[in-house]
């Protein structure tokens, strides 16, 4: 991505925190914008700004995409704009409560727009993507879909969903010049912490990053290649070792016969 046109990107969960960054570094890389989020004063003052200091063509969605409707609507505009080049799927919620400590409705409200919403945006943008030969569609995920057991189960549980299907997206369609990036934040400084239910500010310093720095850590991993980035990670050698150990496993994770381990030993 250099400072050239590149269509447009499609950013949700754009008013603020890390999508308006995204929304913000994407425009100085060369994007037209299409920004998408609830609160209309948030955006249209994103917008002016962004519009202003690039020079680009900054549109704004007004919906809500744990509403149907407002889902429905992204869906249709991302399957018949053919300028958009890339989805930016930021748009989600948290939560740090333990499982039974924690509203059920709330957590199928967490599951539709973590996982239904991101799924229904990435099902309407890649046969277009396919079509014309190029595209991107960037996940935010969380460390916690590794290490799910860190904060709410559900959350947790969304979030491994979303790194599972980036890979499967990019086994399904990196050989027709679509790009696939799964980014997985640890703690990051927004207001995601205030409606997760823990305030950013009673978390130890050392493990929230900027969310300037996660941006442009996520876009720096995307420059490098990455299917997963995860930025607070030191050792990408970590994150290689992991995902070797999976496949290791691929091949003898449906045999004919069980392990040797499961069978009931003769009586003596």
């Amino acid at each position: 991505m250099s400072a050239q046109n590149h269509g447009t990107a499609l950013v949700t969960g754009a008013s603020s925190g890390i999508g308006a960054l995204y929304a913000d570094r994407l425009a100085r890389r060369g994007h037209d914008l299409i920004l998408v989020a609830r609160n209309r004063d948030r955006l249209e003052d994103l917008a002016r700004k962004l519009a202003d200091e690039t020079g680009r063509s900054v549109e704004i969605v007004v919906a809500d995409l744990g509403d149907k409707a407002g889902l429905g609507q992204i869906e249709t505009l991302l399957k018949t704009d053919a300028s958009i080049t890339a989805l930016v799927n930021n748009a989600g919620v948290g939560a740090t409560a333990p499982l039974l400590g924690s509203d059920v409705d709330a957590m199928e409200r967490m599951i539709d727009l973590n996982v239904t919403a991101l799924t229904r945006l990435s099902y309407a943008a890649a046969p277009g993507f396919v079509a014309r030969g190029q595209g991107t569609i960037i996940n935010i995920a969380s460390i916690v879909a590794i290490g799910p057991e860190v904060l709410n189960g559900v959350y947790g549980g969304t979030k491994s969903f979303v790194l599972a299907f980036s890979q499967s997206l990019h086994h399904e369609l990196a050989d027709r010049g679509v790009r696939i990036q799964a980014v997985l934040p640890g703690a990051t400084a927004t207001d995601f912490w205030d409606v997760a239910g823990t305030p950013v500010e009673h978390l130890p310093g050392e493990i929230v990053m900027k969310a300037t720095d996660l941006v442009d850590a996520a876009l720096a991993g995307f420059d490098l290649g990455e299917l997963v980035t995860i930025p607070s990670l030191p050792e990408k050698a970590d994150w290689d070792a992991y995902e070797a150990a999976r496949q290791k496993m691929l091949p003898n994770l449906s045999r004919a016969e069980p392990a040797d381990r499961y069978r009931q030993t003769e009586a003596t």
